[in-house]
Order: structure tokens, then sequence, then C-alpha cells
């Protein structure tokens, strides 16, 4: 067991808290669900960005490269200025949902590098011009631009000319649980000597201002402590930090910064014209550093914001490095050779002495320790530096997330009363909802908030370095405060109703089994808590989204936003409903991984027989009636050999609506093998499963029985061999779905022919878009119409493994489809992922897809081995688009990694 493996011991069995304190500040408060109290949910202009350095956040804080406690009490981040800014640059900036010409995007650039699951050792980079940042352009032009158009970025702006820029990196490493050792380093990369001033900043999120609790932590200078340079070393600062929930610690500075106090309050007179509780106010610091208003900041040296502020002039090339550290060891000054900070109980150690820097390098190799057990022998270097980074974005994209509905929904004491309209408005049937976690987000910036289906996807990558971690983002979606008291789990902030695709059982089924391999022990307890949650979340789908009673499902968008002719989540123009192969589909893959759970959990509990059968049953009923013509529903189009979704009219005429996507690739994903062994084990189970085989003939269309060496086998399976054949030739016809970079959400077929129906004298269509979307459904900002996702991708894989499990080398396809070369399931799943691999990988000619034809990221020494991990990639080049720190589902690429060890 190494360092960091004793580390995740101990915090699993809570001797030490090693995770108390992480990377848990949002990168974006502004401009959320949860900050917004307009009268019709207008997130984005309620809260803009101009607002942030000055209006307090009543829900949470956000900062760049910051950290904070898990309860986001005590924050701490990084400020800077470059002399020319308007502002401080306090947070990272981007455009909102109806300024950007595809939808929110952050402008900024900024990488996660390194970070253990304890964050013992974390590491980013944040690149800052030297020049004005240029904010209005940046706006104004993307404004300008459509849909159509490319995104107007920072780098177009000339803002990176001459490499006129700051690299900023910021380090942590934990001395113990509570002692955090902080490094900031800015290099120039420009051609002449520039100004920075770095204001490393402390602050606590203000639960103070809303009438409900007045307690008010506090932060203070200690100039007792303080050391000047004149001793011939750098100098100190300590600031006192002070909060009921944690006690003191302070915030050592090593040099002679100027520290500058204010309040995390409101600047009512700013904003709204009204008067200030205090005249030091939120933007205070901002104030005196950009416009020089020294009656901005307090003079006591005591506040609830504090900056170090640090002005430095640093040679072309060279790097200026700042040494700080949060601890709760009270310090004193020794005078050794010369005055030092060190602790009070042991005056033999020194706070920023000789020490800092050892614990560093110690935590760096610790890193390096841990990191080489889950990667494969012989990987190459590009390789291991991609799954490195995709396990640091990960790790670096837990945040904070605060949000209690009953209490926005009625406001505050302290505040005005929210408008009638908010009790009828967004989320309002969630009254039971209270979120106060460290949750695992998409996107910091982009996606500041959970997403249900997408945390499912999270959670395999990070069970292969904590398991535990992975086992507690799932248990919380079930818990009764976030999930509704019918069942349903909630989908993200913007409609917790909305429905997202049932992959939770899978994924709990998939981290009991990751973290059986890895640790060597199963947690049987976390695998049947999981699965009595999800039958309620089970009961819910059957009820609420089985129009007719006929087993065949709805369910709205799905999380395939604009996959269809029609946004699923609304009525639809014609009237009627849609009977939706992906929704039918999910539900036939969620009775099969139930099924896994409830056979694994009756080997030592024979109850779990009795469920198992249902399951089975149930799955049973789903599958005849996506298949059976004699049911009148079916979503096999015979003529195609595809499935597609139907539309139910209100005549009760139904149609195919036939567009070749993902839709109709998903019924691929209801398969499960089980050896005969297994069942012979369960006799309860066994009895039901053939009596319903006697009774029920027609069943046997939908299993498969094989004899192996190992023994008899079963198959469940929605797509029986037959179509499973004829499926896979789309699957894997490179002028269809495969793409050299994995499998595309919808077929190229439709470049050359849109899918177009005609309703009311309106043309609706469907074409073949591989990058952005084209259409302002869901926002804009994301399209299924063409480019390759990694989460559906993943999927597809482990189902083509599964039919390998079954079938073995006696089903080959061709592959690609009409080359001639044979190939088993296995070697076919194999090469979906070396594709998807090679999307962040140096090619022949040293790029990388994922950057497309950005020069900077592919040529510069100083940007083509950082790594971005977008949301979606471009259908026939594999160029990120979307999100571009989506780590969260496309960090599954560090698992393909794990699984083939191979890219190219």
């Amino acid at each position: 067991m190494n360092a960091e493996e004793r580390r995740l011991e101990e915090s699993r069995k809570r001797k030490v808290h090693w995770k108390r304190w992480g990377p848990y500040l949002s990168e974006r408060q502004w401009g959320t669900v949860r900050e917004d109290y307009s009268p019709h949910g207008t997130a984005w202009e309620f809260f803009p960005h101009d607002h942030a350095r000055s209006c307090a956040y009543r829900w949470g804080e956000d900062g760049i490269m910051g950290i904070s406690d898990r309860h986001q009490l005590v924050c701490f981040a990084l400020a800077l200025w470059n002399g020319h800014d308007p502002i401080l640059k306090e947070r990272l900036f981007g455009l909102t949902g109806n300024e950007g010409n595809h939808g929110e995007d952050v402008k900024e650039y900024y990488f996660y590098l390194d970070s253990t699951p304890t964050h013992s050792y974390m590491k980013a980079l944040y690149k800052y011009p030297q020049l004005e940042f240029p904010y209005g352009k940046l706006v104004e032009e993307n404004r300008r631009r459509n849909r159509s158009d490319f995104e107007y970025e920072l780098l177009d702006t000339g803002a990176f000319d001459e490499n006129r820029y700051f690299d900023v990196f910021a380090e942590y490493a934990k001395a113990s649980a509570e002692d955090i050792l902080i490094k900031v380093t800015a290099t120039n990369r420009g051609p002449a000597e520039a100004d920075l001033s770095l204001l490393p900043t402390i602050w606590f999120r203000n639960t103070w201002s809303w009438g409900r609790d007045d307690y008010r932590p506090v932060l203070r200078a200690i100039q007792r402590l303080s050391i000047p340079k004149e001793y011939g070393i750098p100098g100190t600062g300590v600031i006192e930090v002070e909060h009921k929930t944690h006690g003191k610690r302070w915030l050592l500075f090593e040099g002679e910064p100027e520290l500058l106090f204010t309040e995390n309050e409101t600047n009512v007179r700013k904003l709204f014209g009204g008067q200030n509780r205090t005249p030091y106010v939120k933007d205070g610091i901002n104030d005196y550093v950009v416009h020089g208003n020294r009656d901005a900041v307090n003079p006591e040296k005591t506040g609830t914001k504090a900056s170090a502020l640090y002005r430095l002039r640093v040679a072309s090339g060279a790097s200026a490095t700042l040494r700080l550290r949060l601890t709760n060891q009270e310090p004193q000054i020794a005078r050794l050779s010369a005055p030092r900070l060190v602790i009070a109980a042991a005056p033999e150690t020194e706070l920023l002495g000789h020490s800092f820097d050892s614990i560093f390098a110690l935590r760096r190799i610790e890193a390096d320790e841990f990191y080489a057990k889950p990667v494969p022998q012989n990987l190459s270097e590009d390789l291991k530096n991609v799954q490195r980074q995709a396990f640091a974005g990960l790790l670096w994209s837990k945040q904070f997330y605060h949000l209690d509905i009953r209490t926005w929904l009625d406001g505050d004491p302290a505040g005005p009363p929210p408008p009638e309209s908010r009790k009828k408005g967004r989320n309002h049937e969630w009254s039971s909802l209270y979120n106060a976690d460290v949750i695992s987000m998409p996107d910091k910036w982009e996606y500041p908030w959970y997403a249900a289906w997408d945390l499912a996807f999270h959670c395999i990558p990070l069970a292969q370095i904590d398991p535990d971690f992975a086992k507690e983002q799932l248990t919380l979606l079930f818990r009764e405060w976030y999930m509704h008291p019918n069942g349903q789990l909630p989908a993200y902030e913007w409609a917790f109703g909305d429905v997202n695709p049932p992959v939770h059982a899978w994924a709990a089924w998939r981290v009991y089994k990751i973290e059986k391999r890895v640790r060597g022990t199963a947690d049987r307890a976390f695998l049947e808590g999981a699965f009595h949650k999800l039958l309620l979340n089970f009961t819910w789908w059957v009820n609420r989204k089985d129009a007719e009673g006929m087993n065949i499902f709805q369910g709205g968008f799905l999380g395939l936003d604009n996959i269809g002719v029609f946004d699923r989540s609304a009525p639809l123009p014609t009237g009627g409903f849609l009977e939706q192969s992906d929704g039918t589909s999910w539900m036939g893959m969620y009775c099969l991984n139930m099924l896994a759970i409830a056979m694994e959990l009756a080997r030592e509990n024979s109850a779990y027989e009795n469920v198992a059968s249902k399951f089975f049953e149930h799955f049973v009923r789903i599958a005849q009636a996506m298949n059976d013509p004699r049911n009148g529903i079916e979503l096999w189009d015979q003529q195609d050999g595809f499935y597609y979704d139907v539309l139910h009219l209100p005549d009760g005429d139904r149609h195919y609506l036939k567009v070749r996507s993902l839709v109709g690739l998903i019924p691929l994903l209801g398969v499960e093998s089980f050896d005969s062994e297994l069942v012979d084990r369960l006799p309860g189970f066994k009895h039901r499963l053939q009596w319903f085989l006697d009774y029920h003939p027609d069943v046997r269309a939908h299993i498969e029985i094989s004899q192996t060496k190992h023994g008899r086998r079963g198959l469940l399976s929605l797509v029986n061999g037959g179509r499973l054949n004829r499926v896979l030739r789309y699957l894997l016809d490179e002028s269809e779905f495969l793409s050299p970079y994995g499998i595309r959400s919808i077929s190229r077929f439709h470049k050359d022919n849109p899918y177009v129906l005609h309703v009311d004298g309106i043309e609706r269509r469907v074409d073949y878009e591989p990058a952005e979307s084209s259409t302002g459904i869901f926002g804009g900002n994301s399209n299924w119409r063409g480019p390759v996702w990694f989460p559906i991708n993943f999927l597809l894989i482990e189902a083509l493994q599964k039919f390998h499990h079954f079938y073995g080398d006696t089903l080959t396809v061709e592959l690609p489809t009409g080359s001639g070369r044979q190939a088993s399931l296995w070697q076919a799943a194999a090469e979906v992922s070396r594709r998807l691999t090679r999307i962040f990988l140096r090619s022949a000619n040293g790029h990388r897809p994922v950057y497309g034809g950005l020069d900077k990221f592919q040529n510069d020494a100083n940007w083509r081995d950082l790594i971005y991990f977008h949301e979606f990639f471009h259908g026939d080049n594999g160029a990120g688009i979307g999100s571009s720190h989506q780590t969260g589902w496309t960090g599954l690429v560090a698992k393909l990694i794990e699984q083939s060890g191979q890219g190219v």
C-alpha cells in the first residue's frame, strides 16, 4: 500500500479527514439557477458576470484554481491584475447562454494538471494575458455571429500574440489533513519584462446576511507575527482565520505583501442605489488595486475577505514564486539565524523553511507512485499524460453544491419576498430537495451543477482511483433529500424534473465490480442499499413513462437534446406521443442491470431470487414489445433493419421517424449474459425461470443458450442474433456511424439524405451536422446530430464485449463494414476504443485531433501537451466541441486506456 492509498484508507475509516479540504470552489457561481431570484427564471440576466465582483452570493462561491473546506465556509483562490484590465481577474469570464452564438462558453485558458484523490497534491495552470483582457470584444463579436459561424475565441482577439502572457501555476501539498502548503509560480512567456499583481485571497462564504444566522467569522492581520525583509530573509505576513466551525487557523505569506481587508458583502449602493451596511464591500479590494481607492479597504486590517497584494515585475522567460501556508498549527516567531515562523508546539519546525519544498517534492513523488498502479505496462508517455490529466480533471471538478429548494422558493427573512410567479415556476415541485455536498460536476464553469446521468458516468473512472468517492456520489442521488418522494432522480438545476436515461443501476453495478477488482473485496452493503432505492426509481419509470401500459416507454429528450425531429421534452406539434426506441431500450437495460444486482445479492440472501424473477419477466415483456409486430407497436423496421422512434398520432396511426441515430443503436445496450453455474446456485430463481419459459414459449426468442468449455451460458438481449448482424453493419460502417474517432450520434448517411417531415405546413428536418448545432434546442450549445459523445460510445463498447462474452469468436463482423476483413466483437470493441483514445493523442505529424486547426495548441511547446476533455467531438475530424472541461464523462477515456492500453 503506497502513501496515497494509506491516506484513502484513513479517510475511508474516518481516522483522518484527508478530504476535508479540496478544490471545492465553483468556477462560476454567477448566472446559475440557484442564484436566480428573478420573476421569470432569467438566471443569466439576473446575476451577470459584471455583478459577481460586487454582489455577495447566496448559495456558494467561485474562484480561480482555488480550494475550500467541504462546506465552502473558508475559501482560498487567486486573483490577478496585469495593470491594464478594468477589473481584477477574480473569476473566469465567459459568455452567457444568450451572448454566445453556440450558447454559454468560457473564454479563458486553464488546465487541470494533477491531483491525488485526497488532494494531498494538486496542480493547475491559468494563462493570463499581459494586455488588457478583451471582455467587450468577445461579447460583441460573438453576439454578431450566427450559428453557422465559428465561435470567436480569446486566441482570435490577439490577446496571446507574441506570447505576451503569464503561465500562472497553482500547486497545493498537504503536510497533514489540516495543514496545506501553497505555491504560486508565474512565468513570463512574453518577449519583454512585464508587470503582474498576484493576490492570493481568502474569504468566508457569506452565511450571515440572510437573516438566518447572524454569526460573522473574522479575518485579521497578526502584526506581531510579521517579519520584515531587513533580516536578510524574504519576510512573512500572517492572517488569522477564525470560524466557529473550524476554530482558528492561519494563512502565512512569504515576503512582505500588502494585506488588504474588506467584507464579503454586497455593494448595494453600486448595484441597486441603496445604502451599504458597511463601508467595506465585496469589490473593495478590486477598487483599491485597479482604481487606487484607499478608502475601499479596511485600515484596521480585519474583515471577511482578505488578499495579499504582491506587485511583481517579471523578466522575459523568468518566473516568480510565492509560498503560502494555510495551517491549523499556531505559528510563533523563533530566533534562529534570523527570525523565523515556526510551529508554536514544535518550535524546531519552520513553517516556510526548507521543509516546505521537501514536502512538495515528497507529495509529487507519492502522486507518481499512486498513478503508476492503474497504468498498463508499456504505455506510451503520451497516453500516460492523457490519462493523468483525465484523472486530474475529474478530481479538480469536485464542487460544494448547495441548494435548499424550499428556502430558495420562500426567500430569506433579510431579503425581499420572492415574486409570486416563483411559487409555480421552475422546480417548485421539488420542495423536498436539500443539497449541501461535494459533488462531481460535469464542468465547473459551463455546467457548475450536477447532472444525474453525467454523474453516473463520472463514477466509472473515479472508481478506478477512489471507489469510496464514487460510491458516495451514487448514494447521494438516492438519498431522500435528493430523490423526489415519487422516486424520480433530480436531473439538474435548470429543470430537476427533466428525465435523464436510467443509467444509475448500471453505474452502481460497475462501481461495485471495479472496487472488487481494485481492492479485492466487494461492498455488498453499498450494492444492497443502492438496489433498494433504485427499486423506487424503477417503479417511477414504469408508472410515469409507459403511456399505454404496453412496455413501450417515452421519457422526453433523455439526455440526447436535439437528436430527434421534435423537441422530445415538449408537446408534439402533431399531438399524440412518441414511442421511443431509446426510452424503451434504456428500460430494458435497466431491467438487466437490476437482474444482475439481484442475482448477486441472492448469493447470500435468497429473498432476492423473487426480485430477480420479476426483473427477468419485465425485461422479456419489453423485448417482446419492441420486436414483436403482433403487438402493433414494433420499433424494429424490417425493411431498413434498424430501430426507430414511432410517432403515435391521436387518431391511432403510427409512423416510423426514420432518422438513423443513436436512438436506433441504444437497443444494443440491453444485453447481459449469465452462466448456468450462477443460476444453479439460485434454485428459487431457476424454478420460476423454468416455469416462465414453459408457460410462455414465445419468450425463448429473446433468450439464447450456448455450451462453452466452462459450461452452459445464457444471453438476454433486446437485439437477437439475426437483427444484431443488421444493426452492427450500420454501427461499423464508416459511411454511417463509425468515424475515425468513435461512433457518431447520427449516421453520415444524412449528410446527403436529410430526414424531412412536414407538419402543418412547416418543414422539420434532421441533417448530419458533425460539429456545432444549427438549432437552438436546449440552448444550442449541445449537438447530438453527428458528433461523437463518449458516454454512449463507452456503453456500446461494453455491449460489444458482452455479446462477445457469449458468442466468442463464433460471431464475426466486417470491420469496417465493406472492407472484407472479419473481426470478433471483442476486436470491434477494441477498435472503437482505440479510435476514441486517438482523439487526444499526437498523430504522426505531432498534432492532436482534439485541437483541430488551433496552431497554438498543436505546435507551441507551452501548449501542445495540455489536454482539454471536451463535451463532444467533431464527427469527421475529432476536434473538440462544446464545453472544454467536461472531464466528467469524457474522463471515461482514462478507463478505456486502462482496459486496452492502446491508443493507436
